[in-house]
């Protein structure tokens, strides 16, 4: 019986595998590379109690036409549980103009992959994408409290990476450094906000998650809920966090951003509404109007109407986790909360309208 199951389970994943050739092979221009990268930034650098001490970074780019991708998956090689699409493994790139660079910033406890989906479609159609591991929030590692709490120094990661970028060797001078964008996920919505020029006051999430407006965002996590828990206690007792809590009212915005993406922000309660209405640069922002994470009202609804000539879309029935990567039918079982959507919610159909979004979006703004 449970050999049956498995050859079933193997049978299934192969028509997956089939189908996922056929689709992203559909409107590609380029070829999609894909190159990791250990990135590490000029000291003092506040890497928030993290045991590695560098941005782990991954690259989807256009690749050579002679390029061989094969697929890419994240789980155990015979059954793995999510898909990251198609890519060549250190392929060369194509040859051409500078390219446009975006930077991609995933949720809490994610990992740079998990938008491997946006990234590599983003690369098929000649952009130069990055996503990297934040150090204290990813599922690398232990997540900690300064990784959480700390949040708007994710900002600070994605402006690293725009260095390092700068200076590869193989990506460097294949980068338009006039055209640059950042999109995010969930945490990663707000780190693209907060480099837009949203301003933090950690103070406001603590008002709203006690006023009568609070919503998921307070207690939809409870592994965030015992990290706020234990920054109340740090906040009391270590004066160096303290400091470093503190520089949450500055402005982490970075000018060589140029257009952000936003995809099921959160959590928007701890933007101050007046550095909201002060953005300048194109925002877009799109969300599952079921969130069970994040709700839109008081996340994306917010930034949409805040921030000047915001464009909002929000997927009917959707929740959170459809901007994560598409999962295996394996997946499904073994992983769960970031594998389901509500019922009747095609995952493979809201990352294609978002990624015809995002196309249309960053071509327009970065031109």
């Amino acid at each position: 019986m449970i050999r049956t199951i498995w050859i079933g389970l193997l049978v299934l994943w192969l028509i997956l595998l089939a189908a996922s050739d056929v689709a992203c092979a559909e409107d590609a221009v380029f070829k999609v590379g894909v190159a990791t990268r250990d990135f590490v930034p000029v000291e003092p650098f506040d890497w928030r109690g993290a045991g590695t001490h560098l941005l782990r970074a991954v690259i989807w780019y256009p690749a050579a036409a002679d390029a061989r991708e094969e697929p890419q998956w994240i789980g155990p090689r015979i059954l793995p549980f999510v898909s990251t699409g198609r890519a060549a493994p250190d392929a060369a790139p194509a040859e051409g103009p500078r390219r446009p660079l975006i930077l991609l910033s995933h949720g809490f406890g994610g990992i740079a992959l998990d938008l491997a989906w946006l990234g590599a479609a983003l690369a098929a159609h000649g952009f130069i994408t990055v996503a990297v591991d934040h150090p204290g929030n990813n599922r690398s590692e232990d997540r900690t409290v300064e990784g959480y709490e700390l949040k708007w120094l994710r900002a600070v990661d994605l402006s690293a990476v725009i260095d390092a970028m700068r200076s590869d060797k193989a990506f460097g001078d294949r980068i338009d450094l006039g055209r640059i964008g950042a999109a995010g996920h969930s945490y990663g919505g707000y780190t693209v906000i907060a480099i837009a020029g949203g301003i933090t006051d950690p103070e406001r999430t603590e008002a709203f998650c006690r006023s009568p407006a609070a919503d998921a965002l307070c207690t939809s996590q409870a592994d965030a809920t015992e990290l706020r828990l234990k920054s109340r206690a740090r906040l009391g007792a270590d004066p160096d966090y303290r400091q470093r809590y503190g520089l949450a009212s500055q402005s982490w915005r970075d000018a060589r951003v140029r257009a952000v993406f936003a995809m099921a922000p959160g959590p928007v309660p701890a933007f101050t509404p007046e550095s909201l209405g002060a953005i300048s640069i194109p925002v877009a922002i799109v969300a599952g109007s079921a969130d069970e994470v994040a709700p839109p009202a008081s996340g994306a609804e917010v930034l949409g109407k805040a921030i000047p000539h915001a464009t909002l879309k929000l997927f009917p029935g959707a929740g959170h986790f459809v901007f994560f990567d598409a999962c295996t039918v394996v997946g499904r079982l073994v992983v769960r909360t970031p594998c389901r959507d509500p019922d009747g919610i095609d995952r493979d159909a809201v990352h294609a309208e978002t990624i015809s979004l995002a196309l249309d979006f960053f071509t327009a703004s970065l031109r």
